[in-house]
């Protein structure tokens, strides 16, 4: 047995036999730091060329039109026969358009909205043509976070946003993210931080400055001086930063890398004013600023990171969604994520309210409207058992919908393209209608917290004034 062995050929594994005189050649020049420029400038043109793929003449985005299938099967909910016959009967309204006579009908999305408008107005007052947000209550604000990357949070956070505005609602989309990632999916462009939330965070402190100085005339002390920054940003409202997008319903603040110069700045005031709430700018912009009645959702997508711009969206958020994949690194590693919230938010807490104990004023305690963990990029053939482990622990704080992996995402992706902008023509009707269930299961998980949240709030407000 031992001679057969001996006698046996195979190959060895490739990290064998390494010629190091042929490394050298294959190795190239060594990299300094003007290299990292050229890389970065090979990496602008791909992406733009990438981009490109999905631009308009005028170089932006456009989005794609919806059939007559596509609107009575998933945005309005009435037959096709029945909405047909009333385009037939109200000439007035969006007729559509076809490639060919008798060919199916195609439609804007801004035309969808007229029309699901109309059938709000004339149609059945059981059916759901506009999505329930009560009246009189504020948008509700989402932050999709986690420090680990890779488990799909920019992707559950755009698809999220373009759920909603499929359903209806006005979304504004906050980009946190210096990558930029969200803005590139939007089609935004940013030149630099100051078309970002930067000001609106320099913004509030700013007014805070203002504030103090006065205290410090007050008590004969001299003031803090504003520097140029401060004083520009005192000149930029949250609605000079809004970028309409290629969806008539979402609108984008966008982000671009000189956004994280934020982390370094923002504890430097800090140091300068330790009154300064920090956490509170963004919740406190969005509100001054008029957002919270403008929209009904404002999605938050977060850095891969537990830093100044990621707290300001974790305390300005009524939801907060935490996607993950069904593996023992990334469940690992969310619990470290949430450990690392409580420790945070917990000792602001703790040193705020030594302050207000002190003074007699009421204390700080922050609070989440929902808190959701969500399975991404699921394969129940492989991740069924760790998945359920998962809930078993987690139990509630899980969703427990888990977000498939299915063919038209991959595909999706590769095409630069959201799943809902991506024309169902452009693959095997299954293929589609199995990749848009993953995501509109998503959504509905999601949206039941949401109507749920609104709901709870609308009747405190109706025992409060009843």
């Amino acid at each position: 047995m031992e001679i057969l062995m001996a006698s046996e050929t195979f190959d060895l594994p490739p990290y064998f036999n390494i010629d190091p005189d042929k490394a050298m050649e294959e190795l190239g020049a060594a990299t300094d730091s003007a290299g990292f420029a050229r890389i970065a400038e090979a990496c602008a043109r791909g992406r733009a060329d990438l981009a490109g793929r999905g631009l308009n003449q005028e170089g932006r985005k456009t989005l794609r039109m919806f059939s007559t299938w596509e609107i009575t099967r998933y945005l309005i909910p009435v037959a096709a026969a029945h909405f047909r016959r009333v385009l037939r009967q109200n000439p007035a309204l969006p007729q559509g358009r076809s490639a060919s006579d008798g060919g199916a009908k195609w439609f804007t999305l801004d035309e969808v909205l007229r029309l699901r408008a109309h059938f709000a107005a004339e149609g059945s007052q059981a059916k759901e043509y506009r999505p329930y947000r009560p009246e009189g209550q504020p948008a509700k604000i989402v932050a999709v976070a986690n420090f680990k990357g890779g488990v799909g949070k920019t992707s559950t956070c755009a698809h999220l946003a373009m759920s909603a505005a499929l359903d209806g609602y006005r979304v504004l989309v906050v980009d946190l993210d210096s990558q930029g990632s969200m803005t590139s999916i939007f089609g935004g462009r940013v030149e630099d931080e100051w078309s970002t939330v930067f000001p609106l965070l320099a913004r509030h402190y700013a007014s805070h400055l203002q504030r103090d100085n006065r205290a410090r005339s007050d008590r004969g002390e001299d003031p803090l001086p504003l520097d140029d920054t401060l004083s520009e940003a005192l000149k930029i409202g949250a609605q000079d930063l809004i970028q309409k997008t290629h969806w008539p319903n979402i609108d984008l603040i966008g982000a671009q890398l000189n956004l994280y110069w934020a982390e370094f700045q923002i504890p430097v005031w800090r140091m300068q004013s330790r009154g300064w709430k920090l956490w509170d700018a963004l919740t406190d912009r969005l509100e001054a600023d008029g957002l919270l009645d403008e929209y009904d959702i404002i999605f938050l997508d977060t850095p891969p990171a537990l830093g100044y711009l990621t707290i300001n969206g974790l305390a300005a958020a009524d939801i907060l969604l935490v996607p993950l994949g069904a593996s023992f690194l990334e469940f690992d590693s969310t619990g470290r994520f949430f450990d690392m919230l409580h420790s945070t938010f917990s000792s602001i807490e703790e040193v705020e309210n030594m302050a207000a104990r002190a003074l007699g004023r009421e204390g700080l305690h922050f609070e989440w409207d929902a808190v959701r963990a969500v399975v991404t990029r699921y394969d129940s053939s492989q991740q069924a058992e760790l998945a359920a482990l998962m809930q078993v622990y987690l139990g509630s704080v899980l969703s427990p919908h888990r977000q498939d992996f299915t063919a038209l995402i991959g595909q999706a992706g590769e095409q630069v393209n959201g799943i809902y902008e991506a024309d169902y023509r452009d693959f095997n009707r299954e293929t589609y209608v199995r990749g848009r269930q993953a995501f509109d299961a998503t959504y509905a998980a999601f949206k039941r917290l949401l109507v749920g949240v609104w709901r709870r709030d609308e009747m405190a407000q109706d025992d409060r004034t009843g």
